[in-house]
């Protein structure tokens, strides 16, 4: 009985998020260490609408007004239910989804003290992503139409603004027709501009890299963890919860320094994926850690990106070094029979890492809002 009430909470939970996550052992086993037999009622209470009052979930679970607070604090502590008001001033409950952004994430934001529980945790997130990519490779051919190619993409790519050696910008305009998102807008591009905009600011620890260095697999791009950052409403939900704290808009200028110096990708995510909208969050990638890049190349989800940049290459400054080949976090960018470094301008992300580090200044930027969707990878024929 207990088992089948975890598995109606699960599929609640998946029903939440845009990923058709199978229902199975490993997804039970990271409930039940995070959701006690009695909180599970009010997950169940979200099995219809994700979004309730509390008038709803007093109809939908026929719990009491304060067993319904109870637990929704205690869930909200663990990532699994976002309890903020909304504009209208009502409070709101949101069941999260497992990922993108919901459980996995909240789950390593906090500072991770390597307790045994915790890598218990993170080994079977990691065997469930691996599980999940099965799933889509199994059922590759319904899936990937089905559900990627028309998903919105999960994050827009805010590039570092770098200065060649005359001193000038290099981002160079292009004519080019390319897709923009719905009423033309184009959001705000430089990451500086988007922090200095919001009054309330938080910063996380890198829920990515605190999952690689629970499972002994540490980043080897960046020492930096504490550089995951929310706004608004997002920031005081994740202070709130304990999942990180609040700063200043200067000490947020120094961290995010601190992570172009890194050579990390500045990811924007904004409400409903929807960049018309305002940004919840910045995330400060890696390649090596980064959950998104690491589950397109394992078959798992498809690389989707807002992005108004484009890497160019000028081939008569390019030496062939390779370090832009190494530094993508893409694989965008590959030495050719001339050993000059040439772009794929399908899986570009503008995320301009490679022109961070190249010494010759060969790699400009080109400018233009476009989508980039690469499917993931078919591993198995």
């Amino acid at each position: 009985m207990l088992d089948e009430k975890y598995k109606k909470a699960a599929r609640a939970i998946v029903k939440a998020g845009v990923f058709p996550f199978p229902i199975n052992d490993t997804m039970l086993k990271i409930l039940k260490k995070l959701i006690t037999e009695e909180e599970l009622d009010l997950v169940l209470a979200f099995k219809r609408n994700p979004s309730q009052t509390i008038e709803q979930l007093k109809q939908n679970s026929k719990l009491s007004e304060e067993q319904i607070q109870k637990y929704a604090k205690s869930l909200a502590k663990k990532g699994i239910i976002f309890n903020q008001p909304s504009s209208a001033g009502i409070m709101v409950y949101r069941l999260m989804p497992i990922l993108m952004v919901g459980i996995f994430e909240y789950t390593f934001m906090r500072k991770i003290k390597f307790t045994e529980e915790e890598k218990e945790i993170a080994k079977l997130f990691a065997q469930l992503f691996h599980e999940y990519s099965g799933f889509i490779q199994e059922n590759y051919d319904m899936i990937v139409p089905a559900i990627f190619e028309s998903v919105r993409p999960y994050d827009r790519t805010v590039s570092i603004l770098d200065k060649n050696v005359s001193g000038e910008e290099i981002l160079i305009s292009i004519n080019e027709e390319l897709e923009v998102p719905e009423q033309q807008i184009i959001p705000t591009q430089e990451v500086e501009a988007i922090i200095k905009k919001f009054d309330d600011i938080a910063v996380g620890h890198c829920f990515c890299r605190h999952h690689q260095d629970l499972s002994e697999k540490p980043c080897k791009t960046t020492s930096l963890r504490e550089n995951c950052f929310s706004f608004g409403k997002s920031a005081r939900y994740t202070s709130e919860q304990g999942f990180a704290r609040m700063i200043s808009k200067d000490e947020a200028l120094q961290i995010l320094k601190k992570s172009e110096e890194s050579g990390l990708v500045h990811k924007a995510i904004h409400t409903h994926s929807d960049i018309t909208k305002i940004e919840t969050s910045i995330c400060n990638c890696c390649k090596c850690c980064c959950g998104v890049f690491e589950w397109w190349r394992i078959g798992m989800t498809a690389l989707t990106n807002w992005t108004n940049f484009l890497s160019s290459i000028d081939s008569s400054l390019c030496i062939g070094c390779g370090t832009c080949v190494e530094k993508c976090p893409v694989d965008a960018i590959q030495l050719n029979d001339d050993n000059i470094v040439e772009v794929n301008p399908t899986y570009c992300i503008g995320c301009g890492v490679c022109a961070h580090f190249c010494s010759e200044n060969a790699i400009s930027l080109l400018e233009g809002m476009r989508k980039v969707y690469v499917p993931p990878p078919k591993l198995r024929s």
